[in-house]
């Protein structure tokens, strides 16, 4: 099946630097809500007509796409969403986090400095404000890249490379959020998060390691129904 998509007003002016971007935006959210279904083909020169552009910044924007995992290419065949994770890769998926997350959420407690805190701070205050959604689709897909950039700061914090590569390798927060597209998801995650800030600032490591874990283990619960 073909997928195109179409965003914004016909023939509307953005400047140069910036249609690449909007392309990736509009095509990642759809692709987050599930309106571009995981596993449907995705053809650039029907979304470059329908995008009212050149093929260049869909290609773009479709190799950018590639290397977040959210869509792959097969020689002859071209671009398509990437399939949704399997109940295995799912479970598989947590088991790792659980094994990584809590314990760098306790590094990073270690290690933190007013400056670094209030990096962990901002990135959590942008999960609930940030830029203004336009709909109900872009609120969602911002709010998946705020939470990956969130976890991704306190995996700066912990300080090792190595771990912080492993879980940026996965994808793991634009996959699981594609699984349920569900506003419990965002507003239970975003009282987890909270959480685990008081841990941080209390600078108990104990109670951000419990923290962290626990919101992982809530996070597999909400989306477990994904598979029933």
């Amino acid at each position: 099946m073909a997928v195109t998509t179409a965003r914004g007003e016909k023939g509307s002016f953005m400047r140069p630097s910036s249609i690449a971007q909007s392309i990736h935006e509009q095509i990642y959210e759809r692709i987050m809500s599930l309106e571009i279904p995981p596993g449907a083909r995705i053809t650039i020169d029907g979304l470059a007509r329908e995008l009212d552009v050149s093929q260049t910044p869909v290609r773009e924007a479709l190799t950018r796409l590639e290397r977040e995992g959210l869509v792959r290419k097969a020689h002859m065949i071209g671009y398509s969403a990437a399939p949704q994770l399997t109940r295995k890769e799912f479970e598989d998926l947590y088991k790792f986090r659980l094994m990584l997350e809590p314990e760098s959420a306790r590094q990073a407690c270690l290690r933190l400095t007013p400056e670094t805190l209030a990096r962990i701070e901002a990135a959590a205050a942008d999960m609930e404000e940030g830029e203004p959604p336009v709909d109900r689709n872009s609120r969602y897909s911002r709010f998946a890249r705020s939470d990956a950039h969130l976890h991704d700061e306190i995996l700066k914090v912990a300080d090792n490379d190595i771990v912080r590569q492993a879980i940026n390798d996965q994808h793991v927060h634009l996959h699981i959020f594609r699984l349920m597209f569900h506003s419990r998801v965002t507003q239970e995650a975003l009282e987890e998060h909270e959480r685990l800030l008081e841990a941080f600032r209390a600078g108990d490591a104990e109670a951000a390691y419990e923290a962290m874990y626990d919101h992982i283990s809530r996070s597999r619960s909400r989306l477990t129904a994904a598979f029933e």
